[in-house]
């Protein structure tokens, strides 16, 4: 879902008619939270991991797309113009002007989908699954076993932190002239 959703992102964010295309079904689909999946992905793909693979891209795919697409639309066009200008081809422009601008966007898009990946997890193994964090919550919360439910919530937390953690340092060490990755 990161994946395609920073090419997307690129891609809308770069050029108006693709943007211009790809724009209102985006719109269309951003407001539909992947929780509201999970009975259709789990009618169709069943209870397993491939359905909780499903539901996750979804939702990070959209959440990244969208920070993408807005940090590379804000690229100053001045940046580009002068590029194009000092006779920079096109492939340099976009790996050495347009990249590099908008890698904090990248970055920033990256950590919130690492998160709303945590959030379409749950909502997956709550709704569908056979195993899991989620699925361990939900079945302690039966028995009334909160001692367990709150492992399973400082499990959550942590591996959160922990990807959060991983990605801002990736971040920092690869956009080293941006403050706020």
């Amino acid at each position: 879902g990161a994946a395609a959703g920073t090419a997307l992102g690129f891609l809308t964010g770069n050029q108006r008619r693709v943007a211009a295309l790809v724009g209102p079904l985006m719109s269309f689909l951003r407001p539909i939270p992947a929780i509201a999946l999970v009975p259709l992905v789990t009618a169709w793909f069943g209870i397993g991991e491939q359905a909780k693979h499903l539901l996750i891209a979804y939702a990070v795919f959209l959440a990244v797309w969208l920070y993408v697409h807005d940090g590379v639309a804000r690229v100053p066009a001045d940046y580009l113009r002068a590029a194009r200008a000092l006779g920079v081809p096109r492939r340099r422009r976009l790996t050495e002007v347009l990249l590099p601008a908008a890698a904090p966007s990248v970055v920033a898009a990256l950590r919130y989908g690492a998160g709303l990946a945590f959030l379409a997890l749950v909502a997956a193994e709550l709704g569908g699954a056979q195993s899991g964090i989620a699925y361990r919550l939900q079945v302690d919360g039966q028995f009334l076993r909160t001692d367990h439910m709150f492992v399973g919530l400082i499990e959550l937390g942590l591996l959160g932190l922990l990807a959060d953690a991983l990605i801002s340092a990736v971040g920092h060490r690869l956009v080293h002239w941006s403050d706020g990755s």
